[in-house]
């Protein structure tokens, strides 16, 4: 199997991300909606977008099986960003302020 990006359409609110999901036997298509106000300060960049679908597609297809196929529609939620975050962009911890007397 080989899942390839084909692009994005941008709507109103969100951003659309499109694959093509190639076997032996087929070639499915699936889309990733992703929420416009994800992409704030502190959140996820605009770069994130397309690999953050990614990964939300291949955990997808990962768990499906002959009975219960991955959906065509799928969307990323909070939580999806916070794992996605933690992954690829974890926070430094804060330095500590050495006290200087004089």
């Amino acid at each position: 199997m080989y899942i390839q990006y084909v692009g994005f359409n941008v709507a109103s609110s969100s951003r659309i991300y499109n694959f093509d999901v190639i076997d032996t036997a087929e070639v499915r298509k699936f889309t990733v909606k992703l929420q416009s106000d994800a992409f704030r300060p502190a959140r996820l960049r605009l770069q994130d977008g397309p690999a953050i679908c990614f990964a939300r597609l291949e955990q997808e297809l990962q768990g499906e099986t002959q009975e219960a196929r991955a959906e065509a529609h799928l969307s990323i939620v909070e939580q999806d960003i916070q794992e996605y975050l933690k992954r690829h962009h974890p926070r430094q911890p804060l330095a500590k302020k050495t006290a200087s007397y004089h």
